[in-house]
């Protein structure tokens, strides 16, 4: 662990002097004599590539950061962990080394535990009910706190609408879950979501999930499209089910420190610019599906649609997560974002 924090303060201390050059050799003097201009240049680091919706999202905020300060704020987007990767891109925020980090909400619940209320399966039925939700300024007002206290301020949430899973065995009752082993993430809930649907869960290393479907180590994975489709996952599985069970939210987050040392016009166009942002990283996440849902489709894998009643008996299964994230998230938080949704669900119980 010591030998990896070095290494990424070492990439960070890199990122640093890349960033003062840039700021140095594009604008000219960094000085603040009367008539002069200074110009910044701050890092921003995610973990995708370049081909995705966060990506979009890192720089539409970048250019209209550029654009409202008339090039006097400029901030460099790397992408592909070149900084590090998600563990190492929230340590570095929280200090300050990396000021802006956009990554998925997924890999924040071991510093937030707050944040695992996305990790709440099967609540919404369409990607709009989860932004409305979400942009709720209740909603917003307490999230906000979760990140402000572990060092962070959230500026906003894009997505690239919800994960769904890739098979080669067909699914169209809960039943055929069963035995399925599935590629996760490294998250306590999806592991327990997977398991009550009856599937056999598998933590494993992104970069190696298209060799273990290749291979046959895995059965099955689970993304949003945009992911499927950039590396190909649909090239070695039959089916795409349409579980939808969780939305992909990406989140834009600055160091609370860092924005505390900006000034109040240098705050209002960091914020002003991540509303901007977001707003066209939604759009442009909706057009890609479509898109990616095409390029699926054109291959001969076969998308599978869960009826109602599916869906249904999943969120009934579901129960015993909800009940799980509900011991270690705040009551108020769930509740606002939430709603009726999982008040219906419980009451539909038997």
């Amino acid at each position: 662990m010591k030998k990896q924090k070095r290494i990424c303060s070492a990439a960070v201390v890199l990122v640093i002097l890349a960033a003062m050059l840039f700021s140095l050799s594009g604008c000219g003097k960094k000085s603040v004599g009367e008539g002069e201009t200074m110009t910044y240049a701050w890092p921003l680091g995610t973990s995708s590539p370049e081909d995705t919706v966060t990506q979009i999202y890192a720089e539409r905020f970048a250019e209209e950061v550029e654009r409202l300060s008339d090039g006097k704020m400029r901030i460099q987007v790397y992408p592909n962990s070149i900084v590090g990767g998600d563990r190492e891109l929230l340590e570095s925020c929280k200090d300050g080394d990396i000021p802006f980090v956009v990554q998925n909400t997924a890999p924040q619940v071991t510093f937030l535990p707050d944040i695992a209320v996305f990790d709440m399966p099967c609540l919404f039925d369409s990607i709009d009910g989860v932004r409305e939700h979400i942009d709720n300024e209740d909603f917003m007002k307490q999230v906000q706190e979760v990140y402000k206290k572990g060092g962070y301020e959230l500026l906003g949430y894009a997505d690239q609408g919800f994960r769904v899973m890739t098979t080669n065995r067909a699914v169209h009752t809960v039943e055929d879950f069963k035995g399925q082993k599935i590629r996760t993430m490294e998250n306590p809930y999806h592991l327990r979501f997977w398991k009550a649907l009856g599937a056999n869960p598998t933590p494993m290393t992104f970069s190696e999930v298209y060799i273990g479907l290749q291979q046959g180590t895995i059965d099955a994975q689970e993304n949003p499209y945009e992911v499927i489709v950039s590396n190909r996952l649909y090239e070695q599985q039959k089916y795409v089910i349409e579980t939808n069970h969780l939305p992909h939210l990406i989140s834009l987050i600055v160091s609370s420190e860092f924005m505390d040392g900006l000034t109040e016009n240098q705050q209002k166009i960091i914020r002003e610019a991540a509303q901007t942002a977001k707003e066209e990283a939604r759009e442009q996440s909706d057009q890609r599906i479509a898109s990616r849902i095409a390029t699926i489709e054109e291959s001969g894998t076969q998308i599978i649609r869960l009826d109602q009643e599916n869906m249904s008996v999943i969120r009934q299964k579901s129960l015993p997560v909800y009940d799980e994230i509900e011991k270690n998230v705040s009551p108020e938080l769930i509740e606002a974002y939430c709603g009726k949704e999982l008040e219906e669900i419980r009451a539909a119980a038997p």
